[in-house]
């Protein structure tokens, strides 16, 4: 639960932390290496591990995400792992504190299914779980689920809201204390305190109620990752966490204190949406060491698989005329706004086009790290450093990590910065409380009066 008002504001703010899994590492060329996993991608144990890895550093959670077709790429880039809701049901059982967010689709999804299955999750988690809420940009997914193209960036989001709005009524359609179970009268629920949402909307039309109680949370955590100018909208009205990809301080303080405003414009207290920028870091005990690793790991890298990825970003768009070595310019991409497929991405993309004039080959390189994250290579005391600074200077709540390696990059900053960020008051020196919402300071919603 949320620590009493007067509580909170006698103790110094501590950061959060969340841990990405995807692939063997976040790198594009994680799969290859030799200190990543042996463990294939659809074994559940490799998961439980990681968490459990995780755990044992007390992160706030850990965070699967998904992808709705295979990638063209699957020749030559691990990017097929297990579907997330189904492997946070069996790490739920693995694990006994750490948050587990899954990502669902509200674009190829219905209300009432997603709503029972992260309703089951709180319960079978003890109220540890969070949605990373996302309207699904790739084309290859729509020719998945019966469209011939893709649907457009605003339709999206408008089916978003309604989406929202009708898994939060189902979620409250049982009151907190509808259940009974009281044997002896053989009376199981209070049937005046469930009751149906008789929801008729452009997109969805569902009666409820939902067929379970609500959850130890009240409802999962909302997560959102958008940056576009609508996704910071939704972020602003429904995210109680946000995932961003920035490439550097500046952008990111300029992004936090943007969507602070815009939260506190919809009347909801700043500290209820927490801001957790991407970060891809490679560790080592010397600087010089995790620069030759990041080397190594980008030498491994398949130009062409990134320019592949990056033409996806881009809703398809064709850069083979492109030359690898050539500096690039905005010219070179479609205008983000004319993007239907991943908009904030693309803005993030051109932007540090226009900045630095990389080459296909950098912006390549680039992107093979984290895909538009912050990536650094340094040691444990640089990066605690990066981390302190991010946080105090109006960049961060806490952040997204994303180790290019799997296992090794966890463990490196498991072992080593995480114990820093405790000596310096910046985060727990253990789990305070049992659910999700309590390791990020989030109010359980009220249910129905």
């Amino acid at each position: 639960m949320r620590r009493p008002h007067n509580e909170a504001m006698t103790r110094p703010r501590q950061l959060h932390l969340n841990l990405f899994i995807q692939s063997r590492g976040h790198h594009e060329a994680s799969w290859r290496h030799p200190a990543s996993s042996p463990l294939a991608l659809c074994d559940i144990d490799y998961y439980r591990d990681l968490a459990r890895r995780a755990e044992a550093g007390l992160f706030d959670s850990i965070f699967l995400a998904d992808t709705l077709a295979l990638m063209d790429t699957v020749a030559h880039a691990a990017t097929n792992w297990l579907e997330p809701i189904t492997a946070l049901a069996a790490l739920a059982g693995s694990t006994r504190r750490i948050g587990l967010i899954a990502t669902a689709s509200t674009t190829y999804s219905e209300p009432y299914n997603l709503a029972r299955q992260f309703a089951s999750l709180d319960h079978i988690s003890g109220g540890r779980v969070g949605w990373n809420i996302v309207t699904s940009w790739l084309a290859a997914a729509a020719r998945n689920y019966g469209g011939e193209s893709l649907v457009s960036h605003d339709e999206r989001y408008a089916r978003g809201e309604e989406f929202v709005a009708v898994v939060k009524a189902l979620w409250d359609s049982w009151a907190d204390d509808a259940v009974l179970d009281d044997r002896a009268s053989g009376r199981y629920a209070r049937a005046d305190r469930i009751r149906p949402i008789d929801h008729a909307g452009p997109y969805y039309k569902v009666a409820g109620p939902l067929n379970m109680p609500r959850g130890p949370q009240g409802r999962p955590v909302f997560v959102q990752a958008g940056s576009s100018e609508t996704g910071r909208r939704f972020a602003a009205r429904h995210a109680e966490a946000v995932f961003t990809a920035q490439m550097e301080k500046a952008t990111a303080q300029e992004f936090y204190a943007d969507l602070k405003r815009r939260v506190a414009a919809e009347g909801r207290a700043a500290d209820q949406a927490l801001i957790l920028p991407g970060l891809s870091p490679v560790i080592a005990a010397t600087e010089a060491e995790a620069k030759k690793l990041a080397r190594d790991l980008n030498d491994l890298t398949d130009p062409e698989v990134g320019r592949k990825r990056l033409s996806g970003r881009f809703g398809g768009h064709d850069f083979s005329h492109l030359p690898l070595d050539r500096p690039l310019a905005p010219e070179d991409f479609p205008d983000p706004g004319t993007v239907e497929a991943a908009r904030s991405r693309t803005e993030v993309i051109v932007g540090l086009v226009r900045r630095e004039k990389p080459t296909l080959r950098q912006l390549l390189a680039y992107l093979a790290g984290a895909r538009g994250h912050f990536t650094t290579a340094g040691t444990p005391e640089q990066i605690a450093d990066l981390i302190k600074d991010w946080f105090e200077n109006g960049a961060a709540d806490g952040f997204n990590l994303m180790p290019p390696l799997l296992p090794a990059m966890l463990d490196i900053f498991v072992a080593e910065v995480v114990p820093l960020l405790q000596r310096r008051g910046l985060f727990r020196t253990a789990y305070e409380g049992e659910t999700l919402r309590a390791h990020f300071g989030l109010a359980r919603p009220e249910g129905r009066r």
